[in-house]
């Protein structure tokens, strides 16, 4: 069976760091492209970060919001995805997935949005 599982999430104060983690089964995270997608309260999902299949020579995508401050890595041994987190502000408040589309071995399913496996989600809340 397919699944990503997110976790990592939580309270956090401002300017503090995180880690979220991604794991996969059913599949390899090295064949595919995996990306970071997160939904603050009353707005819609925006992609934030996205590493492609190891097939594929280009360094990670960030949206530039984030860029500089987060970043996005595989850890093969435990199929992960890894997003670190740092510089947390409040507008970084989400629910946060690690999508897939298991057609696509570079980014453009997640930045363009087509994406067909998800996960639960992880909620972070960057306060004081």
């Amino acid at each position: 069976q397919v699944q990503l599982v997110e976790s990592g999430g939580g309270p956090v104060q401002p300017g503090g760091p995180l880690r979220l983690s991604c794991v996969a089964s059913g599949f390899t995270v090295d064949d595919y492209a995996v990306g970071w997608v997160r939904q603050a309260p009353g707005k819609e999902r925006d992609w934030i970060a996205c590493i492609g299949s190891k097939s594929v020579y280009h360094s990670p995508y960030y949206r530039d919001s984030v860029k500089g401050r987060f970043t996005i890595s595989r850890e093969n041994a435990e199929n992960d995805v890894i997003l670190e987190m740092t510089k947390l502000t409040p507008d970084d408040t989400a629910v946060y997935y690690c999508p897939t589309y298991l057609s696509y071995t570079d980014c453009a399913g997640v930045i363009t949005g087509i994406l067909d496996i998800w996960g639960q989600g992880t909620s972070v809340t960057v306060s004081d």
